[in-house]
């Protein structure tokens, strides 16, 4: 379904995967119904019903088995058939503020640039916390590719990129027994990226880009003394999420334990030299025969 805006003289379609979103997904749409030109979803076979409310929403939605994160954004903006000027990347658990939409508005009509950065604050337990995190989401058509890796996937956008005003926010699972069953997920890629030396998203350069310098300290990090006493301190601390609170501890506690989920997942494998059968947990056998699937 096409939905139209007169806010704009750009088009703009959004673009998310599922995987047993039911409980995002009429959320998600009430937030940009009005706003997005196109929506489209590749559903990575759910067991819930997803498809049900993307379809009762008219939502443009297929199937296609899931590899990688980087490797279905890449299919989704290869094969999706996306007609407008502009592209941004949405997870369902996302909601794009009233004042980020306006930036949008202005910042593609001007059509200075080729993409554009912005903040995403998290959301925790149900609140609000003071941590933010600047991801790039909104494309030219045609001027994006994502790294094609199992988790974390960073888009290359083939241009000039911008930061402008306004939150994406980010509601992060409705409760912890979802955010840990994700988590357990998230770990397990991670583990076998590390085990297996697979591709990262970008090469690991101290004085290169943000992203490589990132990829650096994550090159390092197992190998830091006291790294989880730091990296607790980093996020309880520069990242400011103890002004949230009870909230912020328990969540800066938990982002160490996630990482220390992956350091021993990939011992693990070393020790035993094997990696997980490959599955992505949650996902349905079979095929919703109103939508197209592909391979």
């Amino acid at each position: 379904m096409t939905f139209k805006s007169k806010k704009r003289s750009k088009s703009i379609a959004v673009v998310m995967i599922t995987l047993n979103e039911s409980h995002n997904i009429k959320e998600v749409y009430e937030n940009i119904k009005d706003w997005a030109d196109e929506i489209f979803i590749v559903d990575s076979y759910s067991k819930d019903n997803t498809v049900d409310i993307a379809l009762d929403c008219s939502i443009n939605i297929v199937q296609r088995k899931f590899r990688g994160f980087g490797d279905q954004w890449n299919f989704a903006l290869r094969e999706l058939p996306i007609n407008s000027d502009w592209v941004m990347k949405l997870d369902p658990d996302e909601r794009i503020s009233s004042d980020l939409k306006q930036s949008i508005d202005k910042s593609i009509t001007n059509n200075k640039y080729d993409g554009f950065s912005f903040d995403r604050r998290l959301w925790f337990m149900g609140k609000p916390m003071p941590v933010f995190q600047n991801v790039t989401r909104v494309w030219k058509n045609g001027f994006c590719n994502f790294t094609d890796v199992l988790v974390n996937e960073h888009p290359i956008i083939n241009g000039e990129v911008t930061n402008i005003d306004g939150y994406l926010e980010h509601y992060d699972s409705p409760d912890l027994d979802h955010w840990l069953e994700k988590q357990n997920r998230y770990t397990t890629s991670e583990a076998i990226i590390s085990h297996n030396k697979l591709s990262i998203a970008d090469k690991p350069v101290f004085f290169g880009t943000f992203l490589q310098r990132r990829m650096w300290i994550k090159s390092i990090f197992y190998k830091v003394p006291f790294r989880y006493f730091f990296l607790f301190i980093y996020h309880w601390l520069f990242q400011s999420a103890y002004k949230a609170g009870r909230v912020g501890l328990i969540w800066s506690k938990l982002r160490v334990q996630v990482k220390r989920m992956v350091e021993y997942k990939a011992y693990e494998m070393s020790i035993s030299n094997k990696t997980p059968s490959s599955k992505y947990y949650g996902a349905s056998k079979f095929k919703d025969k109103r939508i197209k699937s592909y391979k």
